[in-house]
């Protein structure tokens, strides 16, 4: 966005991956396509981060570009910064030569995606995907099983079984924690996860998000999380990055966002939380279609949409408005959002 700034900013303590102005675009035949929109946004040693949006908004795509993994025919614009645990010199990722982006993919950031059976070859053993991966970075195979089998034990796994399995043997909870220890397995410092648990049903959820807490405290992990469901991740996450339309609307801590959200959008999907004891006339979905990426209006993305919606809105990119610290919204109407778009807190928890 437009009013989004290369230098730092209240977003940037202690930032271990630093984006700035990131975009992401695919050049289609009559015009192009942009999929992620001059993205700012640091996610912060230690923290979990959770990325929040419908389907479609950019968030896999911030992930991608944060590891430079966009495919081709994707041209991602813009500057990511690594930062070493170790205070070595900064990494800017989308310059690194191909080998040495293929290690760090692994050793110092990992990703684990959705639908652990797409990851996971289906004639290897889940055994050989560890050896494989160890091997590939000479690392000591022998030594990297003992981590292996710490990983799995750690995510209430049976280590021998699960070793010796492949992975439509597994459930669906065992294969995607399967594929957690397996992206750990080369002690990166930052988890890139994207939907990792949405092909799961709640109580899997649940129990996998819960592990995550006490992997990263254990590991020292820095986590960013990707989900389309706000409340699902709003009881695990330091801070949350609301994204629409392949920009970011709103960034603040969890309690923020919950409790004193800015944004029209951001209040919608509150709003728009199903609760299973009410009744089905009572469901606030958000109104209209999100944007094709070779057709976004200008101004603010989300201005179609909005109630709040002026002719300044549809004509130009709002700026970021700092409402209180560590919490900013992009929207010319911060005042009057939550009388526009109004949500019982108490009932989304419920819900």
């Amino acid at each position: 966005m437009q009013g989004q700034t290369t230098q730092r900013g209240p977003d940037s303590a202690d930032p271990v991956i630093e984006a700035r102005n990131v975009s992401v675009t695919y050049d289609l035949e009559h015009r192009d396509a942009m999929v992620l929109d001059d993205v700012s946004i640091d996610l912060r040693r230690g923290e979990i981060l959770g990325v929040v949006g419908e389907s479609g908004s950019g968030k896999s795509m911030l992930a991608n570009a944060m590891m430079d993994a966009v495919e081709e025919p994707g041209i991602t614009t813009g500057d990511v910064t690594y930062y070493p645990e170790d205070g070595g010199d900064p990494v800017s990722i989308l310059d690194l030569p191909t080998e040495e982006l293929k290690s760090f993919r692994w050793e110092e950031v990992s990703m684990v995606f959705q639908g652990a059976l797409s990851s996971f070859n289906p004639t290897m053993s889940i055994r050989g995907h560890f050896e494989e991966t160890l091997d590939a970075h000479d690392y000591d195979v022998e030594e990297g099983m003992e981590r292996a089998r710490q990983l799995l034990s750690d995510l209430y796994l049976d280590p021998d079984r699960v070793l010796d399995s492949y992975a439509h043997e597994l459930s669906g909870g065992m294969s995607q924690r399967a594929l957690i220890a397996l992206s750990l397995i080369l002690e990166p410092q930052v988890l890139l996860m994207d939907e990792p648990t949405a092909a799961l049903d709640l109580l899997m959820q649940r129990s996998i998000l819960s592990l995550l807490a006490d992997i990263k405290e254990k590991y020292d992990l820095t986590i960013l999380f990707i989900t389309h469901d706000l409340p699902l991740v709003a009881g695990l996450a330091d801070r949350l990055a609301i994204l629409y339309a392949f920009e970011l609307a709103e960034v603040g801590t969890a309690e923020q966002i919950a409790h004193n959200s800015k944004h029209p959008y951001t209040r919608a999907l509150l709003q728009a939380v199903p609760n299973l004891d009410a009744p089905t006339e009572t469901m606030r979905p958000i109104e209209g279609t999100a944007p094709n990426p070779a057709h976004v209006p200008n101004g603010c993305h989300y201005a179609p949409r909005c109630p709040l919606a002026t002719s300044e809105c549809h004509q130009e990119t709002p700026p970021w408005v700092d409402v209180e610290e560590d919490h900013r919204s992009a929207c010319f109407h911060t005042d009057e959002a939550a009388d526009a778009v109004p949500f019982d807190l108490e009932e989304v928890s419920d819900a």
